[in-house]
């Protein structure tokens, strides 16, 4: 479904500019001026949130960003958010299919939980390089896309136990965003999930929920997982209750001084767990930072 939302919204914008052209044609010059127009309010925007999220952090007792640190990301964000959401996503997400066969059993596979508002598409350069190695991985669609969060472990529960048969170990879980309280959500409800699973490994996971979550609901409407996913809410609050210090063990997870959605940075860690600072990358731009990927495959 979402690809199909993308699609529509990569549509529009080049209607939007086919509809410019006809109007100034034939002016080159305007027609340029139209389109940096609209890039350049994209970018306003972008760089209105990353402000926002450096205010919330003035007094969050992780790290905070300098303001170099915080250009560059907004960078790479800008960057990355193109490719995901108006290429990866919309038009390439079935182009990598789920590697079962023709794999080395002696690897560990792996399965990717993308985040809020994303598919499978999310995790192309990860699933090309797993190809390579020939690991076996499945990489989910969480669907419906604006449902609670623990309509989720189904999805999960399937992929973990097609992996596992695959490769006959306890596979790892690598999750970007919401995704990795879906990972959670599954742990609280499967018997023995944590002899079930090696490493879970989250990237940019609201794990205490996020501010940024009111905003999103006055956006595109009050659904079930953003309003699990507020800052210190009754849904992730009861998350914490369930976990064990050896379930907090298993964690890695990421975090970024310049997350532009998972605000205040500290509420990306998890006590107990292997909390790791990424530093100039935005939300989406950390998770295909070069040291988070080959760390993270490295732990495997």
């Amino acid at each position: 479904m979402i690809a199909r939302l993308q699609k529509t919204t990569v549509f529009g914008y080049l209607a939007l500019l086919a509809l410019w052209l006809l109007w100034v044609w034939p002016s080159v010059f305007l027609f340029v001026a139209g389109v940096v127009a609209l890039g350049t309010v994209s970018a306003f925007y972008l760089g209105l949130l990353f402000l926002l999220i450096h205010y919330w952090n003035r007094t969050d007792p992780a790290p905070r960003a300098t303001w170099f640190e915080l250009g560059r990301a907004w960078l790479r964000e800008a960057r990355a958010a193109q490719r995901v959401f108006m290429w990866w996503q919309p038009f390439r997400h079935q182009s990598i299919p789920d590697h079962l066969t023709d794999i080395n059993p002696q690897q560990r596979g792996v399965i990717f939980i993308h985040g809020f508002m994303c598919n499978r598409g999310f995790w192309m350069p990860w699933m090309r390089e797993l190809q390579s190695q020939q690991r076996a991985f499945m990489s989910v669609n969480l669907e419906p896309i604006f449902g609670s969060i623990d309509h989720y472990p189904e999805t999960i529960e399937n992929a973990i136990a097609k992996v596992t048969a695959a490769t006959g170990q306890a596979p790892t879980l690598i999750c970007h965003s919401m995704g990795g309280l879906a990972a959670r959500a599954w742990m609280r409800a499967t018997p023995n999930a944590d002899a079930r699973v090696h490493r879970i490994i989250t990237i940019g996971t609201p794990h205490s929920g996020t501010q940024l979550s009111l905003e999103v609901a006055m956006f595109i409407g009050k659904h079930v997982n953003t309003v699990q996913m507020r800052r210190l809410g009754p849904w992730v609050s009861e998350l914490a209750k369930t976990e064990t210090p050896e379930r907090r063990a298993k964690f890695v997870c990421w975090y970024a001084s310049c997350d532009n959605i998972v605000a205040p940075t500290s509420t990306a860690m998890l006590a107990g767990a292997d909390n790791r600072l990424v530093k100039a990358q935005g939300h989406v731009s950390m998770a295909f930072d070069a040291r988070v990927m080959q760390d993270s495959l490295q732990l495997l």
